[in-house]
């Protein structure tokens, strides 16, 4: 599938690697449609798509909520009249151990809150818009393909039991999705970033930020850029479905 005159579907995409995604495919002639919960950034990324002579608008959605993300799909097709392309990107952290210890007592531990608003948001929310764009890919019958943002923490990393489970669940829902929609044109494939340059890593002091970089073979993060290339890759080749790109410099946690 080409991009040019696609609609694409980007969830999270007001700032960092859903803004990144955003206008690459803006670049290359896909229609956009913008999904988040911040209307500031929103109205960002839809002007820098704009200047590219595409059709862009914008939904603010918060993707855990059914009836939003129903209503948010049925106001794409209508808008755009077709719906070929989904990327799920939006994504929150709320890091915490399981136990805090010190000195052999229990003095913290994940909270339900801080282990639930990661799966609503993480899970749930990818569950969500890859059903709703499914099932209007079937209707609209021209197929489509589906990029699920997942991470190298799906392999376990300390202080992410929330993230890790949840970043597990999209790896492991992009092989049962490929293998249940490819009878109906939609290929789905997943990208599992390592630390990439984005707002939350842009607010760690740089001691912090060269201990996260030390382990990586290739000596730097990511960049945004290079992750929707990656999906960008996943949509054009016809033959991608069903699999998980690693793209972290080398790094495994």
């Amino acid at each position: 599938m080409q991009l040019q005159s696609k609609t694409a579907v980007i969830t999270g995409a007001g700032r960092g690697i859903g803004r990144a995604l955003a206008q690459r495919f803006a670049r290359h002639g896909a229609n956009i449609a913008l999904l988040d919960l911040n209307a500031t950034d929103l109205e960002t990324s839809r002007a820098l798509c704009e200047s590219h002579g595409v059709s862009v608008k914008s939904y603010i959605v918060d993707v855990s909520a059914e009836n939003q993300v129903s209503a948010t799909f049925d106001q794409v097709a209508a808008d755009f009249g077709r719906l070929d392309i989904l990327v799920n990107n939006a994504g929150i952290v709320k890091d915490a151990m399981l136990l805090k210890v010190k000195d052999g007592a229990v003095v913290g531990k994940m909270t339900l809150d801080q282990w639930q608003a990661v799966i609503n948001v993480n899970l749930t929310g990818v569950f969500l818009c890859t059903r709703e764009s499914a099932e209007r890919m079937v209707k609209l019958a021209n197929g489509g393909v589906i990029v699920n943002i997942s991470s190298i923490s799906r392999h376990g990393n300390l202080g992410q039991t929330n993230y890790t489970a949840a970043k597990a669940g999209v790896a492991a829902m992009t092989v049962t999705w490929a293998k249940e929609l490819a009878r109906h044109g939609i290929r789905v494939g997943a990208i599992a970033p390592g630390f990439t340059r984005t707002d939350i890593l842009a607010t760690m002091r740089p001691e912090v930020l060269e201990k996260v970089v030390a382990p990586v073979p290739l000596g730097r993060l990511g960049e945004p850029e290079e992750i929707a290339q990656a999906a960008q890759f996943i949509i054009e080749n016809d033959f991608f479905t069903g699999r998980c790109i690693d793209l972290d410099g080398g790094l495994r946690l």
